[in-house]
């Protein structure tokens, strides 16, 4: 190589803060991504231009103190926020490069792809097997209904406990037990991202064990994307981790093993080190 063909130093040197971007796209393909995505509550900003892509079938776990915009983001991505009238929302949110925004989406059939599953477990007052029904039966499809009822417990780990139960009221069940009746009624209508705020925050260490290999298997087959504030639980569960800090600002995203191992940003590493949150 001649002098003139040698790189410059412009050319070869980046700020952190570029190779930080450089590290935060993911290599698999990406089924979720918001673009300067901004959310406010009234005058109270929630969440300030979040840029990030989330690839298909990995669990991508998000993390930061309260109040930091973690589960208004989550909320942003099938639209539930639009069930809060002080809501407003700015940027995009693209589902398969579908701005999930657009006047002509439909919210309802929007989370018919995007399941969700809340903090605490949220059966309805029915039966088991009609607590998972429910979806299908809304969408109309009721075509090997009792199969499919028996494949999405089976898939959330629960039919072994419940197969011979299924009519016994799903207000019965345990608290884990009932979250993963929660997991099934979700999956039953087969969606193709699966939300989970803080899905084992209140249960027990054993359930929360099953919660979080029942995340490792939901992987196998739906993108995962999960708020969390056990940073262990984050650190043992997802393939990617965002870092929301206050302001809700998107500090960092990359690979779980990087972002608790080697942060690229001093903020991060004090968070995850406890000094603050």
């Amino acid at each position: 190589m001649t002098q003139n063909d040698s790189p410059t130093i412009e050319t070869t040197v980046r700020t952190t803060e570029e190779q930080a971007t450089d590290r935060s796209q993911p290599t698999g393909r990406p089924v979720i991504e918001a673009r300067n995505l901004s959310v406010h509550y009234g005058d109270e900003q929630a969440l300030q231009n979040v840029t990030m892509k989330i690839p298909d079938r990995q669990v991508t776990a998000i993390i930061g103190p309260s109040g930091c915009g973690k589960s208004t983001f989550l909320r942003s991505i099938n639209r539930m926020n639009d069930l809060v009238d002080a809501a407003s929302v700015d940027g995009d949110l693209l589902l398969d490069g579908t701005n999930v925004y657009e006047d002509d989406i439909d919210p309802v059939a929007l989370r018919r792809r995007i399941g969700m599953v809340f903090q605490h477990p949220n059966p309805f007052p029915k039966s088991i097997y009609d607590n998972v029904a429910y979806g299908l039966r809304i969408q109309g499809s009721t075509d090997d209904l009792d199969e499919r009822v028996e494949q999405a417990l089976k898939r959330a780990a629960l039919w072994d406990e419940v197969n011979d139960q299924l009519e016994k009221s799903a207000l019965a069940l345990s608290g884990g037990q009932q979250q993963r009746l929660c997991i099934a009624r979700a999956i039953a209508v087969d969606p193709e991202v699966l939300l989970m705020d803080e899905p084992a925050s209140a249960l027990d260490p054993i359930a929360t064990a099953k919660i979080e290999d029942l995340i490792a298997e939901l992987a196998e087959e739906y993108t995962v994307v999960t708020v969390t504030h056990n940073m262990q639980q984050a650190a043992r569960i997802s393939d990617r981790t965002a870092v929301f800090l206050t302001g809700g600002k998107l500090v960092e995203y990359d690979d779980t093993e990087t972002v608790f191992e080697n942060p690229a940003h001093d903020r991060v590493e004090d968070y995850i080190t406890g000094k603050f949150g």
